[in-house]
């Protein structure tokens, strides 16, 4: 087996789960594999019936598709292929955890799973979750049956019965799936709980549902309503759209306007400072800085699968003329990236310390350039002004994002599939000959920090509405 070692590091393992726990004082078992069938579940069908506004809002999302996600299902055959099946349950705990409560996963092909596994993450495995056993691998509790568990104390009884779980209003809640580590190793894959409790928005009760399930954008935001439609009118209803960064999968399945909340959140998780010389004469070096900050995420930009995911920034330079003079984090034709000076992402390593985008191998972290919450960093460029440019020069940088490296979708999904790239932010800078009047030298105006740039998908795979709807069947 190429995969996993260590399997002495269990404990390890373990204790790295309960460190990250939040909410181990009051800890229930987590359900295992098999313990419920699939037919205790309820479709969604059923809940959208007095539900219909949250169930829109749910309906195209990375967790409504949790496990038809393409990306997903090639990348776990492989694991499973890599590892002699050794991670079937455990990655399907959270991408179709219906199957694997019910015993249907493994075998990882699906060729066992009943119709409701395959809607992924929705509404009746969430809101039967009725406790939970931690923090991090999916450790939740599961009590399918008529029951409904929520985050209000005084719902009403109607179709079903309702009950208040004050985890529906904690990170704990969310961090039971976006915590991930090697289940024998103990090497943390995916730290996107750790990161918020880390963080000031942590020491400021600020939890995971205040931007994710909210009308606002990396900030809270009422969204006043009901939660159902003989429910009471209420100040908040939380949105269940839940997007995070993902511009890649949903228009696969027509859902681009999930992708457009997408590039909003991009668009406002940053900002950036640009620093140039106003003046600069031919056959000077010219050095210019950027300053990104992680302004608007509560947690390290990015998350997730961070070891494939790409923010990088771009820097050029050009005369009046149009002609470049400095080039660095452009595209090539074949969607790699040139020349960029940083990539912020996660860098896994393997057993012999080689990089490694498959994360079941990984047994080390070699680099983490990813930008923390409220963290800024530097990046320093220069070059040397040409004899023959023509003024003005005009520098421009743009801090840019995609899900995943081209050519990793080139072999998992086909060439086919271009990956969108997303323009997180923008500034630029004007340098003039010293001979032009100070009084003639103009710069552009900032962008303001409310509305940090302007998102841009380049492209995206759309495979139609029609293809959409026959798949979920």
């Amino acid at each position: 087996m190429r995969g996993i070692l260590v399997k002495g590091s269990l404990f390890f393992a373990i204790f790295i789960l309960l460190l990250v726990s939040g909410n181990f004082a009051n800890a229930t078992p987590a359900t295992q594999a098999g313990e419920y069938s699939s037919d205790d579940f309820a479709y969604e069908s059923r809940c959208r019936q007095c539900h219909a506004i949250i169930y829109a809002d749910w309906e195209g999302t990375m967790h409504f598709n949790a496990y038809l996600d393409p990306f997903y299902l090639e990348e776990v055959k492989i694991a499973s292929e890599d590892t002699d099946g050794e991670l079937d349950e455990f990655c399907s705990r959270c991408h179709t955890p219906i199957g694997v409560v019910s015993g249907e996963i493994p075998p990882i092909d699906g060729s066992e799973m009943s119709d409701i596994a395959r809607l992924g993450v929705q509404c009746d495995f969430c809101h039967v979750v009725s406790g939970s056993n931690g923090t991090g691998n999916a450790p939740f509790t599961v009590s399918p049956g008529d029951t409904k568990w929520g985050p209000f104390n005084d719902s009403r009884d109607a179709y079903h019965k309702s009950e208040y779980l004050e985890l529906y209003t904690q990170s704990e809640y969310c961090g039971m799936c976006h915590q991930v580590i090697n289940p024998v190793n103990g090497l943390v894959i995916d730290d996107t709980y750790s990161t918020w409790k880390e963080s000031q928005y942590a020491e400021e009760n600020v939890v995971c549902q205040d931007c994710h399930m909210t009308e606002g954008i990396t900030e809270f935001k009422a969204n006043p309503g009901r939660a159902s439609s003989s429910a009471p009118k209420r100040d908040h209803i939380s949105s269940h759209d839940i997007v995070g960064a993902n511009t890649l999968i949903p228009p696969m399945f027509g859902a681009e306007n999930v992708a457009e909340m997408a590039v909003e959140r991009l668009e406002k998780a940053t900002t950036i400072e640009l620093t140039a010389p106003e003046i600069a004469s031919a056959g000077d070096e010219v050095t210019i800085d950027v300053a990104i900050t992680n302004s608007g995420a509560g947690h390290k930009i990015p998350t997730g699968v961070s070891e494939i995911r790409e923010i990088w920034l771009e820097v050029t330079a050009t005369d009046a003329n149009g002609e470049s003079i400095y080039d660095a984090g452009s595209l090539d034709a074949d969607g790699n990236i040139i020349d960029a000076k940083m990539l912020y992402n996660n860098v896994l390593g393997d057993t012999n310390g080689e990089e490694t985008k498959s994360f079941w191998l990984a047994e080390s972290i070699l680099e983490d350039n990813r930008i923390a919450p409220k963290e800024t960093v530097t990046e320093h460029h220069s070059f040397v002004l040409p004899e023959n440019a023509v003024y003005p020069i005009t520098v421009e940088s743009t801090l840019k994002y995609r899900s995943a490296p081209q050519d990793m979708i080139d072999h998992l999904l086909g060439e086919e599939t271009e990956v969108p790239v997303v323009d997180m932010n923008e500034m630029s800078a004007i340098i003039y000959d010293p001979s032009t009047p100070a009084n003639e030298r103009t710069q552009p105006e900032p962008e303001s920090e409310s509305t940090p740039g302007f998102g841009v998908v380049t492209a995206a795979m759309v495979l139609g509405f029609t293809m959409y709807v026959l798949k979920r069947k």
